[in-house]
């Protein structure tokens, strides 16, 4: 089953082409308008944090879609940079409960209107509808079966 038009040029033609290409430019903006010592990844794990305070590293890594020892290295690093904190669990002695500290909510709070404004500039040449669109879109191809 094949959908790809044949009159765009490869690799142009093909979605995970567009989808890393996109990437790229998301990485840019990111780079360029929100940070370039928190990334993306980060930051999405500190607001995570932010909703849900005293989820476990487990629980932030499903949330997150990232392996144990991805998550494992991303908490370590925001751990070493004040950002987060490790407590022993209320319920079960093997799991950490994570919790923002008062630097990791003031960096989410200096942050917050930068990504906003990365948002905004990555999807500038689009209307309102066409980036609900494009978001529903994504979400399908995220959470579809293989």
């Amino acid at each position: 089953m094949s959908d790809v038009t044949v009159d765009e040029p490869e690799p142009q033609r093909h979605t995970g082409h567009l989808i890393r290409r996109a990437q790229q430019r998301h990485l840019a903006l990111w780079q360029e308008h929100v940070s370039s010592e928190i990334s993306s990844v980060q930051y999405a794990a500190l607001t995570v944090l932010e909703r849900s305070p005293g989820a476990s590293q487990s629980d932030l890594g499903a949330e997150l879609d990232l392996d144990r020892s991805t998550i494992a290295d991303l908490v370590a690093r925001m751990e070493r940079h004040g950002l987060i904190e490790r407590l022993a669990h209320p319920r079960d002695r093997r799991r950490y409960a994570l919790r923002l500290t008062d630097a990791g909510s003031a960096e989410i709070r200096r942050l917050r209107p930068l990504v906003h404004l990365a948002n905004a500039t990555l999807t500038q040449g689009m209307s309102a509808e066409q980036r609900t669109t494009l978001r529903a879109l994504l979400q399908l191809i995220v959470t579809s079966d293989p």
